[in-house]
């Protein structure tokens, strides 16, 4: 751990960054920086290995922020379809969206079984590794195909900044890159099959 102020530690000017916005993120410069033994985690020489153990634990929190995401396009779409009117109809009446919406609900409901499955065994302390990068996979991938399918029920309105799904639709794609991309989880699950 290193405090603020620190000899040696520059921060970078804050990321103008597609989605995420209240994600403060910058790069950090260490220049020959003294750090106490008392601010040491972990064991000393094996940072890097402790990353890597902590990757499936976070990529089971990614799989949830996702199920979230994903979720919160359902609710939005759910809402604005019985509000929005076209034809005389509210658009829900119309199968189009009664099918995009149901495609939504199934895919935050098959993220949501994964993400728990993942967190049930890493709650569990079992091996966790091939159920997290699935969880991930899988709930990334329903919360950037629903952000994208809420868009389009919203339509014009849906691409406005002000929109809850323009957010969702700006938020989602980091979710498919954070903690290891869609191939990378795709490499871990073939690997932890034996290929």
């Amino acid at each position: 751990m290193l405090p603020a102020g620190t000899l040696g530690l520059r921060v970078a000017p804050k990321y103008s960054k597609v989605g995420w916005a209240a994600s403060d993120t910058h790069e950090l410069f260490f220049d020959d920086c003294r750090v106490p033994a008392a601010n040491l985690l972990g064991e000393r020489g094996r940072g890097y290995a402790q990353f890597l153990s902590i990757l499936d634990e976070g990529r089971v929190a990614i799989a949830a922020l996702s199920v979230g995401l994903a979720q919160g396009c359902v609710d939005e779409s759910l809402r604005y379809a019985r509000e929005r009117e076209a034809f005389g109809h509210p658009i829900g009446h119309y199968q189009a969206i009664q099918f995009k919406i149901a495609d939504m609900e199934a895919r935050a409901h098959t993220a949501r079984l994964a993400y728990y499955a993942a967190a049930a065994k890493m709650l569990r302390g079992e091996p966790f590794k091939k159920e997290a990068a699935i969880a991930k996979l899988v709930a990334s991938n329903a919360a950037m195909d629903n952000s994208r399918d809420a868009t389009q029920v919203f339509g014009g309105y849906g691409f406005m900044n002000e929109s809850p799904v323009g957010r969702f639709y700006r938020d989602a794609k980091i979710l498919e890159i954070g903690e290891g991309t869609s191939e990378v989880q795709r490499m871990l699950i073939a690997r932890q099959l034996g290929l």
